[in-house]
């Protein structure tokens, strides 16, 4: 027998009454973003799985290895596995031996990051915790024998960080999704068999903040039942008032429906979106998941992290970066150090961040780059390169009698000066080494309209 995957009798019964219908995606597009997660700006994602083990090219090895065959991967198999080794052998070697979730969430919370989202399954269809649906593939059946989904749920909520669950609606090679794709989708035994039973679980169980859905790009919602889960999820689910939901549900959802917007990977806006949305991108630039062949060149660079987490902002994004660990659950000294750089540069300039508002200006370019995001009556300019001569000009602030302009870090008022080429804000005559942060220096501008 099938396990059940839709809501209680009593509750489908009264789908017809609720604010959120399930036949309906304007309806549940009409739901209001809850507004934490606009203020929290900041996240850090994680991708863990099988594939933290052969750690090499990325986190759709299995795929490129078994669905595409490419020929480097046939070759790395040969290499370093005995004859006839298959993914699945892979398991019983992700021990996260060496996972500490209070210690991974000590370094989220020095990160500044207010959401952390972690994969719970990925399209290799692993499951993070005990899921009744993944037998014997499972974190709890197989390699670490304990509920990573949970744990570092509990570590997190001791921080007052939000918790966001990653998971793949797919996945790539199980028979009962084969069967669905053979019959060209009319069929939906893996749905009900597979992703509607994990992902009320995953709710009922965890209660987490935010559902990071993926893997929806082979088929349209009507096949995954998005609209009635997400129906339950926002009219009577443990997390109704608070979860936030990305774009996910159906190839003809990105962009266009869900609880805020993510696109594509690495979405870059050229102009404010008229609708909530996230970038998510990844400290290593080719990878996800964790690879043993990464090489610094391929690591983003601290000055590139702040910059895009500075226009995304600006542009009325969140701004979430990915890390993998390692199959022994550790996260490496390089991945530690970029977000702990970004913890510190947050330190200073997050009054320009967190909860801020897109401004009447985002970007406004002369010798160099500038940003602006606002807070309340407040405007908040983050210019990214010094000007040479020490002089900011700005085009797009009108100062008025109450104008006082600071820079964050620095305590004193700087003097500035309205000639007819803009707003001049005379800097700090102080070397690079003891200016607050390195690169990307915030002007904090009162009184100006």
């Amino acid at each position: 027998m099938l396990p059940p995957t839709l809501p209680p009798p009593h509750i489908a019964a009264r789908a017809v009454t609720v604010p959120f219908l399930p036949s309906s995606i304007p309806s549940l597009d009409s739901r209001p973003l809850p507004d934490w997660f606009d203020k929290a700006k900041f996240g850090v994602f994680v991708h863990w799985g099988v594939f933290a083990v052969p750690a090499w090219g990325s986190e759709w090895f299995w795929w490129h290895w078994k669905g595409e065959g490419l020929p480097q991967y046939e070759q790395f198999m040969s290499e370093n596995y005995p004859p006839g080794f298959s993914y699945a052998d892979f398991g019983p070697q992700f021990t996260a031996r060496f996972f500490h979730p209070d210690t991974w969430a000590d370094l989220f919370q020095a990160a500044g990051a207010r959401y952390v989202v972690l994969t719970t399954k990925h399209h290799e269809g692993f499951t993070n915790w005990p899921s009744s649906v993944s037998w014997n593939w499972n974190s709890n059946d197989v390699g670490p024998h304990r509920d990573l989904v949970g744990e570092l749920g509990r570590a997190l909520r001791k921080r007052n960080i939000r918790y966001g669950l990653y998971h793949s609606l797919l996945e790539w090679f199980h028979p009962l999704y084969l069967l669905d794709k053979k019959n060209n989708f009319k069929t939906q035994f893996f749905v009900r068999a597979k992703t509607m039973p994990e992902l009320y679980d995953l709710v009922n169980r965890y209660e987490p903040d935010l559902i990071w859905s993926d893997g929806e790009w082979e088929c349209p919602d009507t096949y995954w039942n998005s609209t009635e889960f997400l129906s339950w999820l926002y009219n009577d689910s443990p997390v109704k008032d608070h979860v936030v939901v990305n774009d996910r549900w159906g190839q003809n959802c990105s962009c266009h429906h869900g609880g805020y917007y993510n696109c594509q990977d690495k979405y870059k806006p050229e102009s404010l979106p008229d609708h909530k949305w996230e970038m998510c991108t990844s400290i290593d630039k080719v990878s996800w998941g964790y690879r043993r062949n990464m090489v610094m060149s391929d690591v983003a660079s601290e000055c590139e992290i702040i910059s895009e987490l500075v226009q995304t902002v600006s542009l009325g994004g969140n701004y979430l970066l990915n890390i993998g660990p390692t199959k022994d659950g550790l996260i490496v000294p390089i991945f530690q150090e970029r977000l702990l750089s970004i913890g510190k540069w947050l330190s200073i300039n997050g009054e320009a961040i967190y909860a801020s508002k897109p401004w009447r200006v985002q970007l406004e370019k002369n010798t160099t780059s500038v940003w602006y995001t606002s807070r309340g009556m407040t405007v908040y300019a983050i210019f990214l390169r010094w000007p040479e001569n020490g002089v900011l000009s700005l085009k797009s602030p009108v100062t008025t009698s109450t104008t006082q302009i600071t820079m964050l870090g620095i305590q004193k008022d700087l003097k500035w000066s309205t000639e007819p080429e803009g707003l001049l804000i005379y800097l700090p005559q102080l070397s690079l080494f003891t200016l607050p942060v390195e690169f990307g220096w915030t002007i904090k501008l009162t009184g100006v309209e």
